[in-house]
């Protein structure tokens, strides 16, 4: 009898057990994580935001510097190649690549001919005025001077690069702000170090031109104090 009664209680408590589980409502989910004040925004993978075509064009960039170091070696070419040093070197990549904040000296170097061998090898090009800034979105490469004026955002990567996606603003243009709205201007590169206050953008298969671009950059102070 005592045991009949044991059992009748362990299935009372077992009933009201499972009616509170099935009440009880789960408890809310928790919020999102906020930036704290001062820290690093967190940018999205580039991955999920290249397009087809510029993410063909990093996945081939060995042979961007393959056929445009041929052809700057054998064919003709505008300015002084031997000034650039490292720049042209594909394998100079330092580690620490994020750059500093601030005005930059800049200038482009062109590598390569899509006119094949009657186009010019090389292009070096005069300095201009470029700048790496700080923005809610991350680090942004800037171009203030000249009639090309690629500007976007640096994804980072690994130690060694970074990876810009931008877009390139034109003659009087206003100053490029948008990436996968116009192929014709889409920019991909990959940011690199190549030197103590020295870092290089890296185009290949740019759409106009050369076979592959390469923007040197150097911090103002640093070029002032030469």
């Amino acid at each position: 009898m005592l045991q009949l009664f044991r059992l009748s209680v362990l299935l009372v408590v077992s009933a009201v057990a499972l009616a509170a589980c099935e009440t009880t409502p789960p408890p809310p989910p928790l919020p999102p994580p906020t930036a704290q004040p001062g820290a690093s925004p967190v940018l999205r993978d580039w991955r999920a935001i290249i397009t087809a075509n510029d993410r063909d064009r990093l996945d081939r960039i060995d042979a961007a510097w393959s056929l445009a170091l041929q052809q700057a070696e054998r064919q003709r070419g505008s300015g002084d190649l031997r000034s650039t040093g490292e720049v042209i070197d594909p394998d100079s990549q330092r580690p620490g690549v994020s750059p500093p904040v601030g005005n930059y000296r800049c200038r482009t170097i062109k590598l390569g001919s899509q006119g094949g061998e009657e186009g010019l090898g090389y292009v070096v090009y005069g300095w201009f005025t470029c700048r790496i800034e700080k923005t809610a979105a991350g680090l942004k490469f800037t171009k203030l001077t000249g009639s090309q004026r690629p500007a976007g955002l640096l994804f980072p990567e690994n130690d060694r690069s970074m990876i810009m996606l931008g877009s390139m603003a034109l003659a009087e243009e206003p100053p490029a702000n948008s990436y996968g709205q116009r192929p014709d201007r889409d920019i991909a590169a990959v940011l690199e170090r190549v030197g103590e206050r020295r870092w290089r953008l890296v185009l290949p298969w740019p759409q106009n031109e050369s076979n592959l671009d390469l923007i040197e950059l150097i911090p103002a102070q640093a070029a002032s104090g030469r």
